[in-house]
Formats: structure tokens, sequence, C-alpha cells
């Protein structure tokens, strides 16, 4: 096991990440800066609404501990290549969708650090791991922003070569996806057993009420329709992959999935549970 958690999970993530990246162009971050206003909305939901929304949720549903630190972990993680096919199904605006994902998935080295630094101290206490936050940045930095890069390379230098790859990266990524979270709800079987009851549903009031918070935030800043929607399905929908990769570094084990990944791994097929009934209404 100890192979899979120090070898496999940070290479899946990589190439999830590279699937990400080689969907991605330059212009995809220069749009950063025209996007106006739809995007500082949809990125303050995504880096601040949506993790105090998930503290609501746990202080709501009296979670404590390693699992409150996890429901914490992936309110700071980014979206990813999901939330960009959502809003596409979604009739959202897909260009704001991947520009959200790229800048938030870079920004991300610098605020999961220091956000999780702080949920593991608050909620864990004594029996918080030390995390260091310079090791950890440096870790986000090697395994998501440098396959994005090397993806965005890729579709810059040939444009051709990353339309052929990427069907099968993206379903590579995929199965690696499923794998991730199955495996990591079995190491944590009698765990997630014994807390089923409260955990299922915290994390589908969780995903539901950021995607609704986001959708009325959006309403309420007189976004387009195309814009609700998107911003919507980037705060309700995260990278849960991430939040699993991180969890065995910040706990310090090389043996086995930790509870502190759990909420993200549930998370992982709980999301659609939430965000199918958002799809076909916002298609409505």
């Amino acid at each position: 096991m100890d192979i899979v958690i120090s070898v496999g999970l940070p290479v899946s993530l990589a190439i999830i990440m590279l699937s990400l990246g080689i969907g991605l162009t330059i212009a995809d971050f220069r749009r950063v800066f025209t996007a106006g206003w739809a995007f500082v909305i949809g990125a303050l939901c995504q880096v601040l609404m949506v993790p105090a929304a998930t503290f609501a949720v746990i202080l709501m549903f009296g979670l404590t501990g390693e699992l409150a630190a996890g429901f914490m972990l992936l309110s700071f993680c980014p979206g990813g290549v999901t939330s960009n096919l959502i809003s596409k199904f979604a009739k959202g605006d897909v260009a704001l969708s991947v520009s959200l994902t790229a800048a938030i998935s870079l920004l991300s080295m610098l605020t999961v650090p220091l956000g999780v630094a702080w949920a593991v101290m608050y909620f864990m206490g004594d029996a918080a791991p030390e995390v260091s936050v310079t090791s950890l940045a440096i870790a986000m930095f090697v395994i998501t922003a440098v396959p994005v890069g090397i993806g965005v390379a890729i579709r810059h230098v040939s444009p051709g070569l990353a339309d052929r790859i990427e069907p099968r990266l993206s379903l590579l990524a995929t199965v690696l996806f499923i794998v991730i979270v199955v495996v990591a709800v079995a190491s944590n079987w009698a765990f997630f057993l014994e807390n089923l009851g409260k955990l299922g549903p915290a994390l589908i009031v969780m995903n539901a009420a950021l995607m609704a918070l986001a959708l009325a935030i959006a309403a309420l800043t007189r976004r387009t329709a195309m814009e609700r929607r998107t911003i919507a399905v980037e705060a309700g929908i995260q990278n849960s992959t991430l939040a699993i990769t991180l969890a065995p570094l910040i706990m310090g084990v090389s043996e086995g999935f930790t509870v502190l990944s759990l909420p993200a791994a549930v998370y992982g097929v709980t999301m659609y549970l939430v965000a199918v009934p958002f799809v076909l209404w916002f298609r409505r």
C-alpha cells in the first residue's frame, strides 16, 4: 500500500492535472484579466464563500477531529476538469469556467497549504500533525502546476497532437479518479460505515448549499444566466482527487489512506447526486 500512497497517488494526480492542462490555452489565462466581474465573483465564491459555508456545515452536523479537517481540506481545493464538463452540460459560460479553473488551480498552491495548516490545528488540536506550509506548497507545485504547464505547452506547440491525445488522456484521468475514490473509501471502510449516516448527508447538504449560494450571489450581482450557472458549478464542484492525494502528505503517513481523505472520497460520488439535478434544471 505504501507504493500506492507515495508513488501511485501523485502520479495519478499528475496525469489528471495534465489532462486539465492539455485542454487549456494561454488565452484561458489571459482571459482572467478581461473577464471582468464575472471572474472576480466566481473567484471570491471559490476562495472565500466555499470554505466559510463548509465550516458552517461542519458546525451544523457536529463534525469534529480529522473528519472535520477533511471537509475543510476539500473546501480549499479548486475545481477540476469535471467542473468544466458540467458547466458545458449546464449550458454555462465554458470560457469563464476554464479560466476560473486555471487561475484558482494556480492560486491553490498558496491557499490550500495555508488553509489546511489552520484547519488541522483548529479541529485536531493536540492530535494534529505538524504541517509544513512550504513543503506542501512545493508538493502541490510539482504534482499540479507542472503537469498543467506541460499540458498548456503541448497545446501551444502542437495543437494537433493535443487534440489527438486529449480524449484518451481524459479517459485515463476518469479511470484513475474512480480507482482513487474506490481505494480511499475501501481503506477506511469501517469508519465509513460507522459515520455514513452523518457523512453522506453532510456532504450532500454542503454541495447543494455551495451551488445555491453561489447561484444567489451571481444573481444578486446581476450576472448573465450563463455566468450564473458557471459560477454555481465552479463553487460546487471541487477537485476531490487533489484532497485525497494531499491527505497522506498532511498526516505524514505512507501506508493506507487516512480519515482525512474520506470526505473527499465520498464526495467523489455524492457530488454527482447534487450536480445532475442542478444541470437538468439549468438546461430547462
